[in-house]
């Protein structure tokens, strides 16, 4: 198995905090299986597995505000300590080395995020990024069998809106993008304005002409903020979980400063129509996981972003879901 060193001490997002409710969940981070799970203290995170028998901790439940493994009753308090086994008589002291492998585990924006490793934030930066004075729409999750880098390299190419979402993104007959480029601020990539023709790009009908910035913030998480007329713009992010190399679960959130008082079930609708036209595309692509290597494909000047992003990814040692 991989051990990505640099994706470990990222957060990533494992489901929306509506999915977390009285009992455990099972989900898988950089192809590891973990537990998540809420007591009154908030939410939790162990990898999904009880140190006895190697059942997963995913299918047991919450007792007195404990993680119970169902296979011999033994429970785990919410920093991993193996508090009660039944089995055991009363006066025998319980094994230190009884415990679950916990991580570290917070909610935000409306998500819950682990980590496997170490992180370098207390919060996820990302989440940091999000503008409480915009209105807000949750999407997702889409779950991809596709790598993340592959995905998030999807949601950068930007030549790619008036073929894939032709007639809604974009119109084949307006392909040619202008010149831009990528800068590097403090680790961030972020575009230059890069114009693109229209046909309906909210799904309200509307043809116009918008300008796209594109950002990365981290490897698997990166927005792209669209300018249309009148002072109208929306900011979408995408952040991914790599569950494995080859199968990802995408979150996205919309943050936008019109149509306030719409509801936000088209928008919802429109985004999970490209969601499917993307997948048709990131599930064949070979080879499945991103190639770092610049002589491996044919690149243009309108994939400037997406070399960056590459060398990025290669600078960084980003190994999970690279080729």
């Amino acid at each position: 198995m991989i051990q990505d060193l640099v994706l470990q001490r990222e957060w990533h997002p494992v489901l929306r905090a509506s999915e977390l409710k009285d009992q455990p969940v099972a989900v898988r981070v950089l192809d590891e299986p973990v537990v998540v799970f809420r007591t009154k203290d908030g939410v939790h995170a162990f990898k999904d597995l009880c140190i006895h028998r190697g059942v997963p901790l995913s299918l047991g439940k919450i007792v007195d505000d404990e993680l119970m493994c169902p296979y011999h009753g033994w429970r785990y308090n919410a920093s991993g300590m193996c508090t009660r086994i039944p089995a055991m008589p009363a006066d025998r002291t319980i094994p230190a080395k009884a415990r679950a492998i916990a991580y570290r585990c917070v909610e935000a924006a409306n998500l819950i995020w682990v980590c496997t490793g170490t992180p370098e934030t207390e919060r996820p930066v990302a989440v940091e990024l999000l503008d409480e004075k915009l209105k807000c729409t949750e999407m997702g999750p889409y779950r991809l069998n596709a790598s993340g880098p592959r995905v998030i390299e999807n949601f950068l190419d930007v030549s790619h809106l008036m073929f894939v979402h032709e007639g809604l993104l974009g119109d084949a007959r307006f392909a040619e993008i202008e010149d831009y480029r990528v800068h590097e601020i403090d680790g961030r990539l972020r575009t230059d304005e890069i114009r693109v023709y229209q046909p309906n790009p909210d799904g309200l009908g509307r043809p116009t002409v918008n300008r796209y910035v594109y950002e990365v913030f981290h490897p698997l998480c990166a927005a792209l903020t669209k300018y249309g007329e009148e002072g109208q713009f929306f900011k979408l992010f995408l952040f991914v979980l790599p569950e494995t190399e080859t199968r990802s679960t995408a979150f996205m959130i919309l943050q936008r400063n019109y149509a306030l008082d719409e509801p936000d079930e088209p928008f919802i609708a429109f985004q999970n129509v490209l969601i499917e036209q993307d997948r048709a595309i990131v599930e064949r692509q070979t080879p499945e996981l991103l190639p770092l290597d610049l002589q491996a494909e044919l690149h243009l000047t309108c994939d400037r972003l997406s070399i960056a992003y590459r060398r990025s990814l290669k600078e960084q040692g980003v190994s999970f879901g690279t080729a």
